[in-house]
């Protein structure tokens, strides 16, 4: 197990969900308020890139005005960890073998454990050194994990164990390939991610494929969607493929089926209005949103609550029954009405636990 700040990574800890900011590390304001967003839609570790002295400088203002485990994202220069490390990040994400000749590496390692921050050895298919490019011929899954265990030997050497993996690539196929490589091959914590994975739909289609892939074979212990734009979209991909998989639990999940020739109520619309009611909440709740007769009533009655529509009407099912049946404009309300009576029947039972 790994901590970075009050998150703990692996050791059959939950799942945590990461991102990186992208605004200029130098401007601490702007930076600070995105790393506020990102809090507030449920990211749990964020990165920072620190480029220059500069944006090292800058650390010290953001440490200062958020609570979030900080990880600094540092190249070439080892003189830039030290100054993260100074600062009071986390967490340091580098690669060892760019940032100079192995007494820089050892530098940062000492620094890194008398403080107790870990180091991600990050490992992307488009920095693959030169010797391990000649090797395979191309970026391979065991190209990949050469290079990783290269830089985690390195680290070992210098009496270091508090180590987290990532071997990134835009290839999905080869990304499984080299984490399951990994997990095999070492214990250390796994940081999933597809990198260069795209825009807001593509990327999280993606992302939900080869992320998603891995975790369903337990592997992984902290993962970010990488998604152009603002980062914030990353977060809430994320936690949609975690609850998907049953791993974390952040609310209910609404579940509607795809409409066909047979549908005669707008699904699409009112899982919409749904959607937007039931933000925001904690509970666990299985809302089904179905259209026809065929699978709507068995999936409805699946769900904790959920309707079934026909003929510009429908059935309120809650719990496997139905409790009502009513006009199509008044489904999204009785519906609703339902589930809050769960969710304070809920409260009551977390206030007065049975005996």
């Amino acid at each position: 197990m790994v901590r970075v700040g009050g998150v703990a990574l692996g050791g059959g800890r939950p799942v945590a969900i990461q991102s990186m900011t992208n605004t200029d590390t130098r401007d601490v304001r702007s930076t600070v308020a995105q790393i506020r967003r990102l809090a507030k839609a449920g990211c749990e570790i964020v990165r920072l890139a620190v480029p220059d002295a500069a944006a090292a400088a800058a650390l010290a203002g953001i440490r200062r005005r958020t609570d979030l485990p900080l990880v600094a994202d540092i190249h070439f220069d080892h003189r830039l960890a030290l100054a993260a490390l100074d600062a009071g990040v986390d967490k340091l994400r580098i690669n060892p073998g760019n940032i100079g000749p192995a007494e820089n590496v050892w530098k940062v390692v000492k620094a890194a454990k008398a403080r107790n921050v870990p180091i991600r050895i990050g490992v992307n298919a488009g920095s693959l050194e030169r010797d391990i490019l000649r090797k395979h011929g191309h970026p391979t899954a065991a190209g990949m994990v050469e290079s990783a265990l290269r830089h985690v030997r390195l680290l070992e050497r210098a009496g270091f164990g508090d180590i987290v993996l990532s071997l990134k690539g835009s290839d999905v196929p080869m990304t499984i390939a080299a984490y399951r490589l990994a997990a095999r091959a070492c214990r250390y914590p796994l940081h999933l991610g597809i990198t260069e994975a795209g825009t807001a739909f593509a990327g999280a289609v993606r992302s939900a494929v080869g992320i998603g892939a891995l975790l369903a074979e337990g592997i992984g212990d902290t993962i970010r969607v990488s998604l152009c734009g603002d980062p914030v979209k990353e977060i809430a991909a994320a936690r949609l493929i975690l609850q998907s998989l049953d791993l974390r639990v952040f609310g209910p999940t609404v579940i509607a089926c795809p409409t066909c020739g047979r549908c005669q109520i707008d699904v699409e619309r009112i899982a919409r209005r749904v959607e937007a009611a039931v933000r925001g909440m904690t509970r666990p709740l299985r809302i089904a949103v179905m259209g026809c007769a065929v699978n709507g009533p068995g999936e409805a009655r699946q769900a904790d609550v959920g309707i079934c529509g026909g003929q510009g009407r429908g059935a309120v099912i809650r719990k496997g029954k139905v409790v009502a049946t009513v006009r199509e404009r008044d489904l999204v309300p009785a519906l609703l009405r339902e589930i809050g009576e769960l969710g304070n029947r809920h409260s009551d039972e977390n206030r007065n636990p049975a005996k």
